[in-house]
């Protein structure tokens, strides 16, 4: 399968988004949404499926460091089920646990300040999300069975 994968870092104020290129080989941070309103952010995502040509979504799944789903995933779960209504384009989910962390990381590593690593943490765990994706060969994960 061909066609531009976004990746999601999904957060109730930001999200981070990544974007593949067209034969899912490579994952570029793309940038860090700050949340609006339902509309204004369903007017983002449609821009984004649009201008992008996105074929498919991928969400980190914040799951338990058990395993289980965790309520932060449930938001996530929900958010791809609007996600896939408004746009039509299939949703898949990865586990993401660690993936802020490792990030912030990074970052440090990197040497820039608080406002800089701000700027860039939730894009590039975006980023380190579709990465999973994409090296798992585009396949999701089921975790306890279904979704």
């Amino acid at each position: 399968m061909n066609g531009k994968i976004a990746g999601v870092d999904y957060g109730t104020v930001r999200m981070g988004i990544a974007v593949s290129d067209a034969d899912r080989i490579l994952a570029s941070p793309y940038e860090t949404y700050n949340r609006k309103t339902e509309k204004l952010d369903n007017e983002y995502f449609l821009r984004l499926v649009n201008e992008e040509r996105i074929t498919q979504f991928v969400l980190g799944l914040p799951l338990h460091l058990s395993g289980d789903i965790s309520e932060k995933a449930k938001e996530v779960l929900k958010f791809g089920s609007r996600l896939h209504e408004l746009t039509g384009i299939p949703v898949d989910y990865v586990d993401e646990r660690y993936t802020s962390v490792e990030a912030e990381y990074l970052l440090r590593d990197a040497k820039l300040t608080n406002k800089k690593r701000k700027e860039r943490r939730d894009k590039l765990a975006a980023q380190m999300i579709l990465t999973a994706y994409i090296e798992r060969g585009c396949r999701g994960e089921t975790i306890g069975g279904d979704f």
